[in-house]
Order: structure tokens, then C-alpha cells, then sequence
């Protein structure tokens, strides 16, 4: 009687409102976990597309929420927790007892673990792995060993600088250290800007750099490995290597004063149980944030050891610094925006 009651009380309610991304990464989490977790839990759920931290500030400061969930990058997801923007997760309605120690903040409750990677045209540079093929930043910024096009991100920081100062020589462990500075900011800025005249192409979505790769726009770009991976399925020629690559994972955030709160929480809670994010892996080749997700899958061993979070590939990247993103994003973003416009 009582699980009877509950969920006709969460039937009952205002649909929520949860914001992702589009392209393949929107269908995957449709797929994989919106669909299910609203039909099992009997919340419904109305989906959008354009999801901001920048906007979702904007909606708090304006005293005008719609958004219930947004997903977003941790970076984004830390940055804007210090400025107020977000509610905390109440715990004692999520659980994330079988969660990675990293892939959850006191803001954010981690979907996806991913990869900040850049890949290239295999037709034209070789296959990953092959001989003369790109193996590092350096290599993206070598011109003259690889010549071409390339594409970098246009509308955010996140994941731009590092890869700038891991091309210009700095050590793995030393780089946020270095950006913790601005002379360590402008440096990677100004690495950066020594490419630009290369860059034929600033991205603004996950679908756009799956885009640029299939039409042969540009040779190489960064990019997050799941939209290469599915670019290659529909046909790309394309690769990409986890090595120096950002580790990171995408999360769910609740804006500050969110109509359905509590609802919301239910449905946070509902998508992130294992049986959700075991499906994910078979959408877009990001990895579980909840451990016991790798205890039911039924994925292939292949496809399993091509997700980075495998523990063949951690090994060999680069974890994204929450609180570097929570104390510098915001000046970061400015000096980077400042020299796009140049």
C-alpha cells in the first residue's frame, strides 16, 4: 500500500523538466536512461535540449526556474555551485554508496564518465596506434609533422587550456598547478593562439565535432571520444588515442529553487541506479559512474575495455580539477573568450 501510494503521489505531480545536450549524446541518455527511469518511476519528465550552466545562473539570479535537472560537465557543475547557483543533493534520497569517490560532488550527481580527447582523419594520418600516427598534443600542434586543419572549442573553457599546456611541455602532474597562476593561464592562452591560425573551425557542441569529422572539414579537432566513436559507426573515418587525454565525467545538477525539487530528487535518484548506466555504454562509449553498473551489463569485453574509465586507460590521462574549475573557471573563461575574439 504504501509503494502504492508513492508512486501514484509522483504520477500525480508536475511533470519535470531535465536539460541535456542533443546529437547522439541526448539519444543515448534517452535511451539508456531517461526513458526507463521515467517509466519505472512513474515521474514524468519533459526533455530539452541546450543545457548551460551559464544559462542556469542566469535562470537563478533572474528569480526564474523552469529547469528541474541540467546536465553538465563537473567543471561547470563546480564553478557554478561557488557562485550559488545550485541545490545540494540530499543524500538520503540518492544514493550513491556503489558511486566512484570522484564522479559525485555535494552539486552533482556523476551520469557518465568520459574523455576530453582530439581525433583526426585515420585516412589521412593513420590508424591510432600505427607508426607516424598522432600520439600526444604535441602532435595536434605540429603543423609541419601533421599538416591540416584544425578545430577547439568556441563557447567554454572546459578542457581547453590543459591540453594547450600538456602540448607547450608540461608535466601531467604539474599542469594545474601552472594554471593556478595568470602568467600559467596566459600561457596555455597564448599556445593556443599560436594555433589559431590553423583552426579553420570552433566547435560549439558534441554533435558539431562528430559533424566536422564525417564531412572531412577539418583533420583533427578535440572532442569528447563518445561522438568519435559514433562517428565511426556512421561511416567517419576517424580516431582518436586516450593518451594525455582530460578524464572527466559529465553529472546532474539542480538549479537553486527548482520548481519540482523534490520530485526531481526522486527522478535523480531513479537514474542513477546501476540497471540504467549499465544500458549507456551500448549508446555512446562513456563509462558507468556507479560501480556495481559493470556487475549487470551485458556488454562485450571489447566494447567494456574501449570505455575510459577501463582501467587499461585511466592510467593514462589526466584528471579534470574540480577545485581548479570551482576557484579559476570564471577568470579562465574570460582571458580564453578575450582571445577568440581577437
Amino acid at each position: 500500500m504504501a509503494a502504492s501510494f508513492t508512486l501514484t503521489g509522483i504520477a500525480a505531480a508536475d511533470p519535470i523538466t531535465v536539460v541535456s545536450w542533443g546529437g547522439s549524446y541526448g539519444q543515448a541518455q534517452d535511451n539508456a536512461l531517461f526513458n526507463d527511469a521515467s517509466a519505472n518511476s512513474g515521474i514524468e519528465i519533459i526533455r530539452e535540449s541546450g543545457a548551460s550552466m551559464s544559462k542556469t545562473c542566469l535562470q537563478v539570479e533572474s528569480g526564474a526556474v523552469t529547469w528541474d535537472l541540467v546536465v553538465t560537465g563537473s567543471g561547470g557543475a563546480a564553478a557554478a555551485a561557488a557562485k550559488g547557483c545550485l541545490e545540494k543533493i540530499d543524500f538520503g534520497v540518492v544514493d550513491v554508496s556503489d558511486f566512484y569517490p570522484t564522479t559525485y560532488t555535494d552539486y552533482c550527481v556523476g551520469s557518465d564518465v568520459f574523455a576530453t580527447v582530439f581525433s583526426w582523419n585515420t585516412a589521412k594520418y593513420g590508424a591510432p596506434g600505427s607508426d607516424g600516427a598522432p600520439a600526444n598534443w604535441a602532435d595536434f600542434w605540429d603543423v609541419e609533422k601533421f599538416p591540416g586543419t584544425r578545430a577547439y572549442r568556441a563557447n567554454n573553457v572546459d578542457g581547453a587550456l590543459e591540453p594547450a599546456l600538456l602540448a607547450d611541455g608540461v608535466a601531467p602532474e604539474d599542469v594545474y598547478d601552472v594554471l593556478a597562476t595568470r602568467e600559467g593561464k596566459e600561457r596555455a592562452i597564448n599556445k593556443i593562439r599560436e594555433l589559431k591560425p590553423h583552426i579553420a573551425v570552433f566547435w560549439e557542441s558534441g554533435a558539431m565535432q562528430a559533424q566536422l569529422m564525417k564531412d572531412e572539414e577539418v583533420d583533427m579537432t578535440t572532442g569528447w571520444n563518445g561522438r568519435f566513436d559514433n562517428a565511426a559507426k556512421d561511416g567517419a573515418t576517424v580516431g582518436y588515442t586516450f593518451n594525455q587525454a582530460l578524464l572527466d565525467y559529465d553529472c546532474f545538477a539542480m538549479p537553486k529553487g527548482a520548481p519540482n525539487k523534490d520530485v526531481a530528487m526522486k527522478f535523480l535518484a531513479e537514474v542513477s541506479k546501476p540497471e540504467y548506466q549499465a544500458n549507456l555504454p551500448f549508446h555512446i562509449t562513456y563509462g558507468p559512474t556507479n560501480k556495481k553498473a559493470y556487475d549487470v551489463t551485458t556488454a562485450p569485453k571489447e566494447l567494456i575495455e574501449a570505455l575510459p574509465s577501463h582501467p587499461k586507460n585511466v592510467p593514462l590521462m589526466l584528471p579534470i580539477s574540480l577545485d581548479w574549475y570551482a576557484e579559476h573557471r570564471a577568470e579562465a573563461l574570460e582571458m580564453y573568450i578575450e582571445m577568440l575574439s581577437e
